[in-house]
């Protein structure tokens, strides 16, 4: 994975193999330059988070099968869009996150302490 970090400064760990997510798919949220929306956030989805984001037009949960997308589940680990879990947040409906396996360019978007205090594993720290 090279020279990515994770939030904490330590190297990025895989978010899923299964699904299989990441903008490159390879199982990371590793960021790149081509990825502009910046899916660096690896979450644990919720029924709340993926209810909200269908009703702000970003359905996860509706398998597309023409693209390999089977459809996230309550439980699926994923790699989101950094302004993605801001918005959530703001909503009051952020899901947890995976701190070890989330970009350190999530950074730009949400602080540390927002990540932290939705930390799957809040010993991570």
């Amino acid at each position: 994975m090279g020279d990515h970090k994770n939030v904490l400064g330590t190297p990025l760990e895989i978010c899923s193999i299964e699904p299989m997510t990441g903008f490159t798919r390879e199982g990371n949220c590793k960021v790149t330059r081509e990825d502009f929306g910046v899916h660096g956030v690896c979450i644990q989805a919720t029924e709340e988070f993926l209810e909200f984001s269908k009703n702000m037009g970003n359905d996860l949960s509706t398998p597309v099968p023409i693209s390999g997308f089977f459809g996230l589940q309550p439980g699926d680990r994923w790699c989101l869009c950094a302004s993605r879990w801001k918005e959530a947040l703001e909503h009051g409906a952020a899901p947890l996150v995976n701190l070890l396996a989330t970009h350190e360019a999530t950074l730009l978007f949400v602080s540390l302490e927002d990540l932290l205090a939705h930390s799957l594993d809040n010993g991570s720290a």
